[in-house]
C-alpha cells in the first residue's frame, strides 16, 4: 500500500514551504516507492488530491482527448501550458508534465523548462522520440531520437530552469520500439550522465517482463519511474522488490469519465428524462466543493463592503454541550465538526447567504476554541452561572435595527430565514407547527415548547397574526395551539428596543442571570408586547447529543 505524505493545506502556489519540486523530488528520490495520478485539467487533478495521492501527473494522452485531439502534439505546447496554470492553481500538490518530445530540439525544451518554473510546475518528462510524436501504443517500430541529441536536450533544460529542485525525467522508448534491453540501458545511461533527475522505462507488453529485466540490470544511478498501463495485472508489490522509485497511473481519470459520460449521455438520451441518472452521479454542491465557492464566500465578508441597511445576527454559542461528552471536551459544541465543517461555520453561511454579514458571536466555554474569521466576537465568563438571557445581555450595544437572534448549535434550511425576515412584526419567532412529528423526542426537556394564539396546520396561510402566549414546560399541558421554537427570532428596530428593555428590567429585578430566551419572550407577551409566530413544518434541528449528531449528518 502506498505511503502518503499530507498535502499542505490550500494555500495556493507561492510561498509554500517546501517547494512543489522539492516534494516531488523526495516522492521519486525516496525510500518508499511513490505514485502518481493522471489528471487533465484543474477539476481531475482536485480529485486526485482529493484521492489522497501526492503528486499528479499531466498526461499528454489525456489533455489532448479533453481538447478533442490526437495525442500527436496537435494541441501546441502553449495550450498545454495554460492546462497546466490551472491545474497547478487548483491543487497544492506537484504536477508531472508529460512534455512528449520537448516540442522540438534543445531550444524548445530550453524554453519549455523556463516557463513550467515560472509557473510552478514542479517538473517534466520528455521522451527520446522524434517531433511530433506518436503516442507509444500505436503502431510499431516508431524511430528513436539520435542519443546524443537527445542527451543535449537534457542539458539544455537542465541549464534552463529557475527552480534548483525542478525535477527533469528522461523516458526511454527503446523498448516500445523493439530496440531491445540493450539499448534501453545504454540510453538510460547516457540521459543519466547528461543530467536526468530520473529515467522513466516504458514497455507496452501485457506483463512486466521487460521492466523487471530492465531493473535487475540497472545499477541505480538515478530514479527509475515506470507507466503500467499494459501490465497493470503485474502486483505493485513485485514493482516494490525490483527497486521502482515511482508509478504513474496514467490516463485512468480521463477514461473513468468517458465511460461515465457515455453512459449517463445514453441514459439521458433515450430516457429523456434524468430521474434514473440524479443519484448515480455527483451533486452540484459537489461540484462547487471542488470549485472552491466556500472561499470565494469568505473572501467576499473579508473584503467587499458591509451593508448597513441588511440586518445584523447575534449567535448566541456560550455553551459546552456537555452530553456531547468527549467530543466537547476541548471546545463548545458550536465548533463540532459535521461532515467536515464546524456547526457555527454552517449556520453562519446560511446566514450570510440570505445578506447577513455582520455576524456577532457570544461564546464562553473553550472560547479560544470558537476563532472562525470574519466574525465578531463577544465573551460571556460567567457562561457556567448565566442563561441565554445573560449572554444576549453582553451583546445589547449590537441589539440595534434590523437583527437576528440565533442559538449556535442549529442547523435550518435557508428558506426558513428568508421566510422569517419577510414577515412583518416587531419580534418574529420560528416555531415548528409540527414538532410531534420528531418522535424521537417524547419528553419536553431541552425543548422550549410554547403556547401559540392559534394551531398549525399544513395549509396555514398567515392572514392575522399568530401570537406567542406563553411557555410549556410540562408536556401534559401541550395541546393543539402548542409549537416547538427552533431557536432564531427576527427583530426589527423596535423589537431590538422592546428586547434591550426587558433585559435591563430582568437585570433590576435579579431574573437576569438565570433566564432563558423563552423567559424573555414570555414577559414580553406578558406585558402586551407579544412576539409573532411564523410557523414552520421541521427542516431543522438543534444538535444536543450524539442522536442530534447523526441526525446532522443525515440532514446535509
Amino acid at each position: 500500500m502506498a505511503t502518503n505524505v499530507e498535502p499542505d493545506a490550500l494555500s495556493g502556489n507561492k510561498g509554500e514551504n517546501p517547494r512543489k519540486s522539492a516534494r516531488l523530488r523526495a516522492l521519486i528520490e525516496g525510500p518508499e516507492m511513490g505514485f502518481l495520478m493522471e489528471a487533465h485539467d484543474g477539476l481531475s487533478a482536485k480529485i486526485a488530491q482529493e484521492a489522497g495521492f501526492n503528486a499528479v501527473w499531466a498526461s499528454g494522452l489525456s489533455m489532448s482527448a479533453a481538447l478533442g485531439v490526437r495525442d500527436s502534439n496537435e494541441a501546441s505546447w502553449t495550450q498545454v501550458l495554460e492546462v497546466l496554470e490551472f491545474m497547478a492553481d487548483a491543487t497544492t500538490i506537484p504536477i508531472l508534465m508529460d512534455g512528449d518530445t520537448g516540442y522540438g530540439n534543445f531550444n524548445n525544451v530550453r524554453r519549455l523548462v523556463a516557463k513550467l518554473c515560472q509557473r510552478g510546475i514542479a517538473g517534466a518528462c520528455i521522451e527520446d522520440k522524434l517531433f511530433p510524436k506518436t503516442n507509444s501504443f500505436i503502431g510499431h517500430g516508431q524511430p528513436l531520437a539520435d542519443m546524443e541529441e537527445f542527451c543535449g536536450k537534457i542539458k539544455a533544460g537542465k541549464d534552463s530552469q529557475t527552480d534548483p529542485d525542478f525535477v527533469l525525467v528522461a523516458r526511454v522508448e527503446a523498448l516500445i520500439s523493439g530496440w531491445g534491453l540493450d539499448e534501453a540501458l545504454r540510453r538510460a545511461h547516457a540521459y543519466q550522465e547528461a543530467g536526468a533527475d530520473a529515467v522513466l522505462i516504458h514497455s507496452k507488453q501485457t506483463n512486466a517482463a521487460e521492466i523487471m529485466s530492465f531493473m535487475r540490470e540497472w545499477d541505480d544511478s538515478c530514479p527509475v519511474v515506470i507507466v503500467p498501463t499494459t501490465y497493470y495485472g503485474t502486483p505493485t508489490d513485485q514493482f516494490r522488490a525490483a527497486g521502482v522509485n515511482a508509478v504513474i497511473w496514467a490516463n485512468h481519470s480521463v477514461r473513468a469519465s468517458i465511460s461515465a459520460m457515455r453512459d449517463a449521455a445514453k441514459m439521458i438520451f433515450e430516457e429523456e428524462s434524468v430521474v434514473g441518472l440524479e443519484d448515480r452521479i455527483a451533486t452540484v454542491k459537489d461540484i462547487f466543493h471542488l470549485a472552491g465557492n466556500a472561499e470565494l464566500k469568505d473572501a467576499e465578508d473579508r473584503y467587499l463592503p458591509v451593508d448597513n441597511e441588511a440586518p445584523r445576527a447575534i449567535v448566541l454559542a456560550a455553551t459546552r454541550g456537555s452530553a456531547l461528552g468527549p467530543l466537547t471536551e476541548d471546545r463548545p459544541k458550536c465548533m463540532i465538526e459535521i461532515q467536515g465543517q464546524p456547526l457555527l461555520r454552517r449556520l453562519t453561511r446560511t446566514l450570510r447567504q440570505t445578506g447577513i454579514r455582520d455576524v456577532a458571536v457570544v461564546r464562553g466555554y473553550a472560547k479560544d476554541a470558537v476563532d472562525l474569521p470574519n466574525l465578531t466576537y463577544i465573551d460571556n465568563d460567567d457562561y457556567e452561572t448565566t442563561g441565554e438571557a445573560a449572554s444576549l445581555a453582553t451583546a445589547m450595544d449590537r441589539l440595534t435595527g434590523d437583527t437576528v437572534i440565533a442559538y449556535g448549535d442549529i442547523m435550518f434550511r435557508r428558506y426558513i430565514l428568508d421566510a422569517l425576515l419577510d414577515v412583518e412584526g416587531d419580534i418574529v419567532l420560528a416555531v415548528d407547527g409540527m414538532w410531534r412529528e420528531r418522535t424521537d423526542r417524547s419528553e419536553s426537556s431541552g425543548r422550549d415548547l410554547v403556547k401559540c394564539s392559534r394551531a398549525f396546520s399544513p395549509s396555514f396561510i398567515e392572514d392575522d397574526p399568530v401570537l406567542f402566549e406563553s411557555i410549556i414546560t410540562d408536556m401534559k399541558d401541550a395541546d393543539e395551539n402548542t409549537g416547538e421554537w427552533i431557536g432564531i427570532a427576527r427583530l426589527n428596530a423596535r423589537g431590538s428596543e422592546l428586547i434591550r428593555a426587558e433585559l435591563e428590567a430582568m437585570r433590576s429585578d435579579g431574573t437576569l442571570q438565570s433566564a432563558d430566551l423563552a423567559t424573555l419572550f414570555a414577559r414580553l407577551a406578558a406585558g402586551g408586547n407579544a412576539p409573532r409566530v411564523h410557523y414552520v413544518a421541521g427542516h431543522w434541528l438543534d444538535v444536543n447529543d450524539a442522536f442530534d449528531l447523526a441526525r446532522a449528518r443525515d440532514f446535509l
